[in-house]
């Protein structure tokens, strides 16, 4: 750039006996022309499109902000190997001792620019008038370089220093830039970067050297420093609020793995920090600091969601396990109170012998409750010894994860090795959870053809569960005809959940429903609840009460208060009670094979016909038809030959079939019981209330029952199946309830 015409530094710059780089007097010449003409043109000068866009003089904050950072000088000087490692290619992450090199590289680097450039600004402000400095275009020295003209001997060296420094500092981002970003996408941190992890034979960045390429093309081709310098502030600057967050926060945390080798170090060095480069952001550039904040925490979302295949142990993790300690801790203080009363599931599956799930509509079940917000916990038993069988729960352990996120479900999964099933499930109830994050509600599944199954662990390991839930005041689920029940992909479009509140459990019964229909499956189905009174009760009252309740529940629904009339019990009833207390018997003091135990199951059922006839006497003899009948839809013409299959010609046809056959004398002492009075009167209980439901919700899409408790002694555990057996006996999906001992609902919010 040729140098500015009549001009001279004693000119230029005048010393005289007034301030530095001011006139002394009027007649003082200044860039080579009378101070009269410099008025002139500095009256002209606010009017030029070049300068009337700095109204206001700049200040050092400006200047800070506005100017290229001179980052990548400390940067390389910190991270540049020692002598000793020469050898190694110099790359910026090759250094023989790092936890020496960078800190004394990186202050010293710090003290030498900084020096520099604080010198720089010192000597410039001494040197040239502050007018002059504030003209951005140098129109005041005819558009040349007023470092330019200071130089000796030509203002070339100028240019030439500066050609030669910027394409440095180019060569430098050049270098280092590419191996950072290669460094990245081959741990994997990015997945989508992955691709730029590759090079060539000798491990250079091919592919991430031609991307950083092109991002600084982009930035030549801006053609304007003011534009690209907010840009290139924002990166280092994001960049140096990291570093110091992350510092700070694993101070704060005191993670044990965190251990500064650095003396002096301080949480508040790295606090002060951060919120210099936050605030030196927002005072740059709102703008562009919440364009940036953006990107990082989409970047930061994206890996999250995605995953890195490497972990490197984040602050957020650490915040994280802070938080979940410092809430435990709280929740200890108490138990919840009713407004906050949310389930915390443990859902029990059973895995078949090649460790598949034998019913993973449980679990769809459960992530259908999801709207509650609690924990979940997906609990197993594998049998054996522990020791022997640690592999087999490892892969039983990945098999339920791997349902897990097939249906979406967020929680936990525990495998418990024992050598009972009854006694893993009692194991995992009382030790599941952590704190006050322990399951309050037990999810299990209804034992599949328990009546015909040969070994009664089964159904014997299910009342069990329901007496240990009881015992640990747990709420009970058990969705019964699972694989009825709808997936994910099978939203209903009509139908009900009805409600069968006969026994207040604390609220469990209404906040089912509601909690379903907030799952796109369920979200369509209208609520109804039904009642049961009796025919002392105001039914009307009853109603209006209920109507009352669920409104101050805020809860929608239809109400409806059904009357059960009290009826003597019928000869079906009667019937059913003794088949299911001689079953009960023989099934004990007989061990038969599948096909005698079905002869001898009929001819239970065809001797009750016999006893009912000879037994119950002529009242029987007068009920109706219709008081005999079963009322539930086809099984009623079933029920009515059950009661008519015992004839005179039938017994003489029996006696000539099997004159040849011997009977057992445990099997004649059994033909002589007469039921139980207090079992009868269950049974009528449950027929009774089976007729109402089965009229009423016979399609509905969902019912909702309370679950009775289980007998105290354990004799009578296969007439309590039977009981929830004729309790839902003609209905297509159930779930029985069985609340906790606590209520879960509240009319205050």
């Amino acid at each position: 750039m040729p140098p500015a015409t009549n001009t001279s530094i004693q000119t230029i710059f005048p010393r005289s006996k007034g301030s530095l780089g001011l006139p002394a007097a009027s007649s003082q010449r200044t860039c080579g022309v009378p101070t009269s003409a410099k008025e002139k043109c500095w009256r002209k000068v606010p009017s030029s499109p070049l300068t009337s866009r700095l109204p206001h003089p700049l200040t050092i904050l400006t200047c800070l902000l506005t100017s290229p950072p001179p980052s990548p000088c400390w940067w390389a000087s910190s991270s540049r190997p020692s002598p000793e490692s020469w050898p190694v290619p110099t790359d910026q992450g090759d250094l023989k001792d790092a936890q020496r090199s960078i800190p004394i590289g990186t202050i010293l680097a710090i003290l030498t620019t900084s020096f520099v450039y604080l010198s720089s600004v010192i000597l410039f402000g001494a040197c040239i008038d502050g007018v002059v400095l504030r003209d951005k275009f140098g129109d005041s020295v005819q558009g040349n370089l007023v470092v330019g003209t200071l130089a000796w001997p030509t203002p070339w060296v100028i240019v030439i220093g500066s050609f030669f420094s910027t394409c440095g500092a180019g060569l430098q981002s050049l270098t280092g830039a590419p191996r950072l970003l290669q460094a990245i996408a081959k741990d994997n941190v990015i997945p989508f970067l992955r691709v730029f992890g590759h090079g060539k034979a000798n491990g250079e960045p091919t592919w991430a050297l031609l991307l950083t390429a092109l991002i600084a093309e982009l930035g030549i081709l801006i053609a304007s420093l003011d534009m690209v310098a907010p840009i290139l502030t924002m990166f280092f600057l994001m960049c140096y609020l990291f570093v110091n967050l992350a510092c700070a926060l694993q101070t704060l945390l005191r993670t044990p793995n965190w251990r500064p080798r650095f003396s002096y170090y301080h949480w508040t060095l790295s606090f002060l920090g951060m919120t210099i480069c936050l605030a030196l952001m927002f005072i740059s550039s709102w703008y562009y600091a919440i364009v940036a904040m953006v990107i990082a925490g989409m970047i930061y979302k994206y890996i999250e969601y995605h995953g890195a295949e490497k972990e490197w142990g984040d602050g957020i993790r650490g915040l994280s396990l802070s938080a979940a300690r410092y809430a435990l801790l709280r929740l200890e203080e108490g138990p919840p109170h009713t407004k906050n009363w949310r389930p915390q599931l443990l859902v029990l599956l059973k895995l078949d012998e090649d460790a598949h799930v034998k019913s993973p509509r449980l679990l769809t079940f459960a992530s259908q409750l999801k709207a509650g917000k609690g924990l979940t916990i997906v609990g197993t038993v594998v049998s054996g010894n522990f020791l022997q069988s640690y592999g087999e729960a490892l892969a039983a352990e990945q098999t339920l994860k791997h349902l897990m996120d097939k249906e979406r479900v967020k929680g936990f999964c525990q495998c418990i090795v024992a050598q009972k099933p009854r006694e893993g499930i009692n194991h995992m109830i009382q030790s599941s959870g952590l704190g006050g994050m322990k399951p309050n509600t037990v999810v299990m599944g209804w034992p599949h053809a328990w009546r015909q199954s040969e070994d009664p662990q089964s159904w014997k390991t299910f009342i069990n569960t329901v007496r240990v839930t009881t015992t640990a005041h747990l709420a009970l689920l058990v969705p019964k005809n699972i694989s009825l029940f709808p997936n994910n992909s099978e939203p209903y479009t009509e139908g009900y959940i009805d409600v069968w509140w006969i026994v207040h459990d604390g609220g469990m019964l209404m906040l089912l429903p509601f909690l379903l229909r907030q799952h796109k499956v369920w979200r369509k189905c209208g609520m109804r609840i039904f009642t049961v009174a009796q025919m002392e009760d105001n039914s009307i009252q009853m109603k209006k009460d209920l109507a009352t309740f669920l409104y101050h529940l805020r809860i929608e629904a239809e109400v409806e208060v059904v009357e059960m009339h009290d009826s003597d019990i019928s000869a079906y009833t009667y019937e059913r009670t003794l088949m299911m207390e001689q079953r009960s018997q023989m099934l004990r003091q007989m061990r038969l094979s599948k096909s005698d135990r079905e002869k001898e199951a009929q001819l239970v059922k065809d001797r009750n016909s016999m006893l009912r006839l000879t037994s119950i006497g002529s009242d029987d003899d007068e009920e109706t038809d219709g008081e005999r009948e079963r009322p539930s839809g086809g099984s009623t013409e079933h029920h009515r030959r059950v009661q008519m299959t015992w004839t005179k010609e039938k017994t003489l046809q029996y006696r000539a079939t099997h004159s040849g056959c011997s009977t057992p004398e445990g099997f004649r002492d059994m033909l002589s019981i007469r039921p139980d009075h207090s079992n009868v009167r269950r049974m009528h209980t449950a027929v009774k209330l089976n007729e109402v439901i089965v009229n009423k919700s016979h399609d509905a899409r969902l019912v909702l029952l309370n679950m009775p408790g289980p007998p105290r002694n354990t004799e009578g555990d296969e007439n309590y199946m039977e009981f929830l057996e004729v309790l839902t006996e003609g209905l297509e999906r159930v779930l029985l309830v069985r609340g906790g001992g606590s209520e879960v609902i509240t009319i205050y919010s």
